[in-house]
């Protein structure tokens, strides 16, 4: 009987632990924490772009878990893919009118273009005072190859069903129409990018149209005061002081496929491979993609 107190003691000692954590906080409201950190959208090789199908399970998570007082953003981004910008924003709103939680955003290193679209999602926006802040604007860059292929004993051969079918195709000479059409498309991405800043901050917003959608970038308390930010703080202390009693519940995204694999570790020699194998094929889907984006 003597020896099996300890083992029954040990026991009833884990049990206890284990009941604490479920209930020893039950009665606490949360703060959900959810970072978003990267470029926005698929960036290939493996490697995780936020999109909204990826943050799905996390930002469900976040607004449906038992007494959640708020959802906060914590935001590292300098843009990407405006439509899954727009997703990704779009689902948060809904999921916080769904439950009726609100949602703050913190600005960490970097909130531009499609960050800064996500972030207007956010009922309230932070920036730190060294925050790089806004960029409301669109950017297309690409390059031209027409004397390349020649150069490296190649023949670009191209045939298309349609006579827009093959725009601003890097290995062909750039004409004007192709840049009139783009110009025309990236005039109507950045309509709907500054629709959304005006539905979002509405009267917030206290610079003129040409100051504040012109694609800049501005500092903390300089995006405080043309008012693209409620105020200048840190999750930290901003946390502590509206929600002093809460439990801070950080929700990790999943990592990518990279990091999965070996502990994030890859042998180069294949790596090397497969970036060699397709050297041709990238360039082309890069003019393709023409990295349109916010």
């Amino acid at each position: 009987m003597t020896s099996s107190m300890p083992f029954y003691s040990g026991a009833m000692a884990s049990v206890s632990t284990r009941l604490h954590r479920l209930f020893g906080k039950a009665g606490k409201d949360r703060v959900a924490v959810v970072r978003l950190e990267g470029v926005i959208g698929a960036v290939g090789m493996g490697r995780g772009g936020l999109t909204g199908h990826g943050l799905e399970p996390v930002l469900k998570q976040a607004f449906t878990g038992d007494r959640v007082k708020a959802v906060v953003l914590v935001i590292n981004s300098p843009g990407g893919s405006p439509a899954q910008s727009e997703y990704i924003a779009e689902r948060i709103r809904q999921l916080a009118s769904e439950n009726g939680v609100r949602v703050l955003a913190f600005c960490e290193d970097v909130a531009a273009s499609g960050g800064y679209w996500i972030a207007c999602a956010a009922d309230e926006i932070f920036a730190a005072k060294t925050s790089m802040v806004g960029s409301i604007g669109v950017v297309s860059s690409g390059f031209g190859a027409t004397e390349l292929i020649g150069k490296v004993g190649l023949e670009r051969r191209v045939y298309t069903a349609g006579a827009n079918k093959s725009r601003l195709d890097v290995f062909s000479p750039e004409s004007p129409e192709d840049v009139a059409w783009l110009a025309e498309l990236q005039g109507d991405l950045h309509g709907a990018f500054i629709g959304w800043v005006k539905q979002r901050r509405g009267a917030k917003l206290s610079g003129t149209d040409d100051e504040l959608f012109n694609g800049d970038v501005w500092i903390g308390r300089k995006a405080l005061g043309v008012g693209l930010v409620d105020g200048v703080g840190v999750l930290r202390s901003v946390i502590a002081e509206r929600y002093p009693d809460a439990e801070v519940d950080v929700i990790a995204p999943p990592k990518p496929l990279l990091a999965r694999i070996t502990g994030g570790q890859l042998e180069m020699s294949a790596v090397m491979d497969g970036v060699m194998s397709g050297a041709l094929s990238a360039l082309d889907k890069r003019g393709r993609w023409s990295s349109l984006g916010l």
